[in-house]
């Protein structure tokens, strides 16, 4: 039985080897390991043999066994690490085929609206600035006629900046508007001015359809002698007619700024429920995409013009909901959502 258990150990790690495929290893193992197996059959009869035999030819047949199924595993590990015939043939490369033209990227649509909106303003005459993200509170608050008791300052959720963590002795955030730009050109500017500032601004507010805690913005400053509400709507209407045309509808309404008086706010109709209502517009019919208003006397006295003699106007909108309006959006979340079958979308 012993001679036995060598022969049959030499014939299975051969025919374990010569197995070409996974096919043959299985039949294999079926042949040395099953249940009909030799192997098996030596295995149950160990309990007939004597006390002397029974330790020595079990230890043999159980060192056969581990080193057929070790044999086994080896081989199957070997196998699976060989790419079949059908994946070698759908992977060969033919290199007389030409080459892939590589996929162009593309501006994001809110970096597209942002330049479409600024252009329409430069062939008006404004030129284009920029300014910081952090702010100091002076900038963003006071020195808009908005002091540190004022109420107004709950309009604006504020994502404010611990002085302690950057060795400053001065409130600073991150800016909730691009208004504040309008004090630091006034500061460095004499009349006349306009300008446009695009940016990032932050608010801390719940995100919906029409809402982000994180937005663009583009602020409008115009400031001469002879400035009237007059020149801003006309500025306005023109944008607006540029932009999307001369039929669209456009609303002016009263509404309240700290820092212009009087204020209005400018709305178009919704391009969804065309005026009838609907969750976008939150059933009004139209969309708010800026406020607007002549700059406050206050404002201008800051920065030590003389209220007597110049007079200007400023605007703000919302980039995204300019897109909204123009391509038929219907859900601001989008523009964030990295959604490349939404982004392909745009040109």
């Amino acid at each position: 039985m012993r001679q036995e258990l060598e022969d049959l150990r030499a014939a299975a790690l051969d025919q374990i080897q010569q197995s070409a495929d996974a096919a043959q290893l299985e039949r294999a193992r079926v042949h040395f390991l099953g249940r009909k197996a030799r192997l098996t059959a030596i295995l149950r009869q160990l309990v007939t043999l004597s006390p002397q035999e029974r330790p020595v030819i079990g230890l043999l047949a159980n060192q056969v066994k581990q080193a057929i199924e070790a044999s086994i595993t080896a081989q199957r590990a070997s196998l699976e690490s060989i790419p079949s015939d059908d994946v070698l043939a759908t992977d060969q490369i033919d290199i007389t085929l030409p080459g892939r033209r590589p996929t162009l990227g593309r501006l994001h649509p809110l970096t597209q609206i942002m330049r479409e909106i600024c252009q329409v303003f430069v062939e008006m005459g404004f030129a284009v600035i920029e300014g910081p993200d952090v702010e100091w509170d002076y900038y963003n608050f006071e020195a808009l006629n908005i002091p540190e008791d004022h109420p107004a300052r709950d309009m604006w959720d504020t994502f404010w900046i611990d002085p302690a963590s950057i060795s400053v002795d001065k409130p600073m955030l991150l800016r909730t508007h691009t208004s504040p730009m309008q004090i630091r050109i006034m500061e460095q500017t004499k009349p006349p001015i306009r300008v446009v500032v695009p940016g990032t601004c932050y608010r801390y507010e719940a995100v919906d359809a029409s809402h982000e805690s994180q937005f663009h913005q583009i602020e409008g400053l115009a400031v001469d002698e002879g400035v009237t509400f007059a020149d801003l709507k006309g500025t306005l209407y023109t944008f607006v007619q540029r932009l999307f045309g001369k039929d669209r509808k456009i609303r002016f309404r009263c509404d309240y700024f700290p820092f212009v008086e009087p204020g209005v706010d400018m709305s178009i109709d919704c391009f969804r429920c065309k005026g009838a209502g609907c969750r976008l517009c939150k059933e009004s019919g139209w969309l708010e995409i800026l406020g607007a208003g002549m700059v406050h006397p206050n404002v201008l006295t800051r920065v030590g013009y003389d209220p007597a003699r110049y007079s200007g106007f400023a605007f703000g909108l919302g980039p995204a909901r300019v897109a909204m309006l123009k391509y038929g959006i219907d859900d601001i979340r989008f523009f964030h959502g990295n959604d490349l079958r939404f982004l392909q979308q745009f040109p």
